[in-house]
This record gives structure tokens, C-alpha cells and sequence, in this order.
């Protein structure tokens, strides 16, 4: 419990300094996007990216917990990654902007568009476990 909340300080943390030093909102999927599209002018997503990515890692060091372990093949998680990511383009932008960024800021779009994300999330999850155990 005080990994998570620790971790979600480091991440508000984050989104909030790269709105105030870049002025850009920390959505993953859309730093992703700058980041491939102009690599040069976007330097800065890399290196945020990167960091996340780092930041996971050093967590497992210190903490000494495993790695985690996929239950599905890397042929179920790559499809599925795709259908995220063409979400996320269609949705204009990811959990990580709207969820997070996006509530912080009162927007009315990324409340919306965060209220979908969970009430499908809750759908998937039941009809996933046998419609709730019927």
C-alpha cells in the first residue's frame, strides 16, 4: 500500500513538473506519438519515457520484489497493446492524460472521457469472470 502511494506522489510529481517546465501535459500515449513522429524537436518525451521506464526498474532493485510475469504469450499482448493504441488515437489520448492529467486540470472532456475508461474496464472484468458468476 505505501508503494502505491509513493508512487502515485512520484507520478502527480512528474505530471506536474512537465506542465510546468514544458508546458505540456504528461499523457503517455501522445508523448509516445511526439517522440517517434520528431525524435529532434521531442527529445524532451524521450527522456520522460525513458524516465518512467527507470523509475519502474529501480523500484524492483530497492524494493526486491519480482519482476512481473505475464500470464498471456507475447501473441495475445501485442494485438491487444495495438487495439490500445488505436484507442488512445481515437479517444485523443490515454488513462495517463485524461485520467490523470486531465482531472487535475477540471477537465470536463477527460472526466468523461475517464468515466468510460473505468465503466468499460468494469464491463470487460465482468463479463471476463462469467457475467459475475451467473
Amino acid at each position: 500500500m505505501l508503494n502505491a502511494f509513493i508512487g502515485g506522489i512520484c507520478i502527480g510529481l512528474g505530471a506536474m513538473l512537465l506542465m510546468l517546465v514544458n508546458g505540456r501535459i504528461a499523457g503517455v500515449s501522445g508523448l509516445l506519438y511526439r517522440s517517434f513522429n520528431d525524435p529532434r524537436r521531442h527529445y524532451w518525451a524521450l527522456l520522460f519515457l525513458a524516465g518512467l521506464c527507470l523509475g519502474a526498474v529501480i523500484h524492483l532493485g530497492i524494493s526486491g520484489q519480482p519482476a512481473p510475469i505475464f500470464a498471456q504469450s507475447l501473441s495475445t499482448l501485442l494485438p491487444a497493446a495495438f487495439l490500445v493504441g488505436v484507442g488512445t488515437r481515437i479517444g485523443n489520448g490515454c488513462t495517463s492524460g485524461h485520467g490523470i492529467c486531465g482531472i487535475g486540470r477540471l477537465s470536463q472532456r477527460s472526466i468523461v472521457a475517464t468515466i468510460l475508461f473505468v465503466g468499460t474496464a468494469f464491463v470487460t472484468v465482468f463479463v471476463h469472470s462469467g457475467l459475475g458468476g451467473l
